[in-house]
Formats: structure tokens, sequence, C-alpha cells
């Protein structure tokens, strides 16, 4: 398979991904194709011992960068000369050259760039960013996670439908529950959307489970929670905030006495299953599902490992076909839903 790595999208771009794509060839032996200013690429790739063949550059002099915003970052992303690394990465996508494109950069660029170059699976209105979180058993799937903050009720019943596939293909979950996200579990619980939307998934054939709290969420409740962008977007960052302050709190006060620090040795392989799991660097990257193709995105501070997870993700949903069964269910529950959804 044939993997496109923007170059210049992590914070600390392009070591990070020039590392990252060494050890992704060596790992899994597919070409990885690094995308950005092809001399500086080369200049750095003459200093690594041994590079790996499975590496290909394709040179883009731009880079839409974290400034972009409004009209230059659409102009960016929608000229069909543009030359910067996620125009030219995802035309590769778009062309039948390579399988899939991981950026570590502009969020909202990624998904511009997507949604002009690549189109929407027909039936989807949007796409939705796709985290996981870690619950009580594993992973729960949960979208949107930013990609859109206004959401029409038909939007989020997408969601649901796309967070079961991949629930399925990447987590390996049979039938998935999927949940809304409420404030409380009763079904006239939540704002008007949530109230909208809860009938709509009733009828829509998925294991549709009701609300779910936040509570729930991490209790593993659900396989897959879905929620409008806006409020997607601070349930992601609250989260992350509140793992690293457990982490930095325990690790302080572990280390306060002599006492302490003999028993954080002792249960240090469980803080370590902890850490890992909490690490949105064992994830990688999330897809954007409802893109006409395989899109992940993945964090700016992405280092060299959570980059190689980021491929490797990639490649699981390329192995199990996840485009063509996303493009398969869309089809089948939204033509049954149809009659159900006023424009």
């Amino acid at each position: 398979m044939r993997i496109v790595l923007d170059a210049m999208g992590s914070d600390a771009c392009p070591e990070p991904e020039i590392h990252a794509a060494m050890e992704a060839a060596r790992l899994f032996t597919d070409e990885i194709i690094l995308v950005g200013p092809q001399k500086q690429l080369e200049t750095i790739l003459k200093g690594i011992e041994a590079p790996s063949p499975n590496i290909r550059l394709v040179d883009a002099a731009d880079v839409i960068t974290m400034e972009d915003k409004g009209l230059k970052l659409a102009l960016k992303a929608k000229r069909q000369n543009a030359q910067n690394t996620m125009a030219v990465g995802i035309d590769l996508v778009k062309n039948g050259e390579a399988d899939a494109f991981v950026t570590a950069g502009n969020t909202g660029g990624a998904l511009a760039t997507a949604y002009y170059r690549l189109g929407v699976i027909s039936g989807v209105e949007r796409p939705g960013l796709t985290g996981l979180f870690p619950v009580k058993e594993g992973y729960c799937v949960v979208l949107d996670i930013g990609a859109n903050p206004d959401c029409k009720p038909e939007h989020l019943v997408h969601f649901g439908i796309m967070g079961a596939v991949y629930a399925e293909k990447i987590l390996g979950k049979n039938e998935p529950r999927v949940g809304l996200l409420s404030n409380g579990e009763e079904a006239g619980k939540g704002n008007q959307l949530v109230q909208d939307t809860y009938p709509l998934l009733e009828a829509s054939g998925l294991n549709f489970i009701g609300n779910v709290e936040g509570k729930e969420l991490f209790q593993g409740r659900a396989d897959v929670v879905i929620t409008d962008g806006f409020t997607g977007n601070i349930l992601l960052k609250s989260t992350e905030a509140v793992a690293k302050l457990i982490t930095d709190l325990l690790r302080q006060e572990l280390l306060s006495s002599t006492r302490t620090k003999l028993g954080a040795l002792l249960a240090k392989p469980a803080f370590e299953s902890i850490k890992k799991l909490i690490d949105p660097a064992e994830v990688g990257a999330a897809p954007l599902l409802g893109i006409d193709g395989l899109v992940f995105i993945g964090h700016g501070r992405s280092d060299q490992r959570a980059l190689v997870n980021a491929i490797r993700v990639t490649r699981q949903a390329i192995n199990s076909n996840l485009l063509n069964a996303l493009q398969t269910a869309i089809k089948e529950r939204i033509a049954s839903l149809s009659a159900q959804v006023k424009p």
C-alpha cells in the first residue's frame, strides 16, 4: 500500500515526519510518500544512515499554516494548481497514486482541502472528525470532535452510521452500541439538536442505546458516541487536560518522599499501562469520516512515535476496506431514512 505523509504538518516538522517515515517503511514495508520541499527533505535524508528504499519524495513548496484562515485558507485548499503539501498529498489520493493521506497540520486546512479535492461520500453532507477515547474496557469512537461546530439532526445520524462502521472495522465491535451525548439519559433531555436527533437514531437501524452522559461514556456504556463538533471538541480538550492534570499530580505526589518513590517503583508497570492508554500518541491520528477518501489528522505536537502510530491506524483502515464499507453503509441506511428527514 502507499501512504502519503505530510512532511510539514507537525509543530517540529519535518524531522519527526522524516524519522517516522523511515521507521514505518521498515516496520510495514509499505511505500511512504513524503510530501514537502524536496531539497530540504533530501538534505535531511542524506544525513540518515541507510535511508529506506520504500520512501518516495514528492515536491510541494507551500504549506498551509495555523495562521491561514478564511479566504486565504479556502484558496490554498481549493485552487486547482495549489502547491501546498496538503493539496499535493490529497491529489495523490484523488488520482489513485496513493491509498491514504496523513497529516499533523492545520485541522481546518486538512478538512477544507479534503472536502474541496476529494468531496464527500454520496449521501453525506458533513464529514466528521473521529476520535478514539479511552474508556473502562478499551476505546469508544466519538464524533464529531471538531469539524462541524453547528450541526443538523441528520448530520448526527450520518455520524452515527459512520462511527458504527469505524467501530466494526477498527475496534472489531459487532453491532456496536451507539449513544447520543446529552446531559441526561432520558429521551426528553438535551438541547433541541439532541431532542430532534433522538427519534431519527431510533429509526436508523443502528444499535441505538439512547442518550449517554459524559460519565457513562468513560464507563464504556457505548461503543460509539455522537455529538456536534462544538461539544465534541470541548469534550476532547477537557479530557486531555484532565488526563494530563492527573498524571502530573500523581508524578508530583509519588516523587515527594523516599517512601512514595519506592511505592512508585513497585507500581511502575501499572502506571505505564495507564499512561499508554491515555496518551493520544498511542492512537496517532483521527480519520475524517465522510470524505470520499482516507484522510487522517494527528496532533500538531505529534512526535515520531505518534506519527508511526498514525500510519499504523491508517494501514488498518486500508486493510479493512473502511472506505468501501462507509460508502455501502451510508447508501443503505440513508436510503431508508430519506423519507423521514426533511431538507
